[in-house]
């Protein structure tokens, strides 16, 4: 994956437009304005803990300055690739990026209220499959791969493993330059901290569900 905690070689992203739905919801702006806050406030509240202004940070991460700041000013919601990047840039996992602080004993995630986020083109989405109510070391997520189209992955932190298994469809998974093709409930394991991607050659649509492992807590 999505994901994802980018090298230098990261462009910005061209469309700074809110890239976040929720699933079945006729209230999309408010869903699109209820994300934007919080990326807004957690992004702040990370580059201010690892003292970077907004131009070191726009560097790192491999965007621009102008984007950032209206991610933190929370006027815009970035697409899967950009919050990587930032992520990445700021050394925590992707959900640091989203937890709205909430806690619970037992939380129901129902997939009408879900909130999806997508690629620039629409041809990717991922959707989470835990709360972003604490720092975690794992992560659980539903991806979705458009047919004929690819996802292009920068490298995640140093130690992030992924975990991904194809439940219907046909996805190929690039992992440095090597080329592994999985069908149905096909499975692989992999070092994400390299450049990855996912492909769906095929003319139906590819549902996969992914376990993010990072090295370190958030913070750490």
């Amino acid at each position: 994956m999505m994901a994802k905690p980018r090298p230098a070689a990261a462009t910005a992203e061209p469309h700074p437009a809110p890239r976040v739905s929720a699933a079945g919801s006729a209230g999309k702006d408010g869903e699109s304005a209820e994300i934007a806050g919080i990326v807004s406030r957690n992004l702040k509240r990370w580059r201010m803990r690892r003292e970077l202004s907004l131009e070191a940070l726009a560097k790192e991460a491999g965007v621009s300055r102008g984007m950032l700041s209206q991610i933190e000013l929370g006027r815009s919601v970035p697409t899967i690739a950009l919050l990587w990047r930032v992520a990445r840039a700021l050394r925590v996992p992707f959900a640091a990026l989203t937890n709205d602080g909430s806690r619970s004993g037992t939380v129901v995630l129902a997939a009408a209220k879900a909130k999806i986020l997508t690629s620039a083109d629409g041809n990717f989405t991922s959707r989470a499959l835990f709360p972003f109510d604490a720092e975690r070391r794992v992560e659980f997520y539903k991806l979705t791969l458009a047919p004929r189209s690819e996802e292009t992955a920068d490298p995640h932190p140093p130690g992030t493993i992924e975990n991904l298994t194809v439940a219907s469809g046909q996805v190929e998974i690039v992992v440095a330059g090597v080329s592994h093709v999985l069908k149905p409930d096909d499975a692989i394991v992999f070092e994400a901290d390299v450049p990855h991607a996912y492909r769906n050659m095929r003319s139906s649509t590819t549902s996969m569900y992914l376990v993010m492992t990072y090295i370190d807590t958030i913070g750490m």
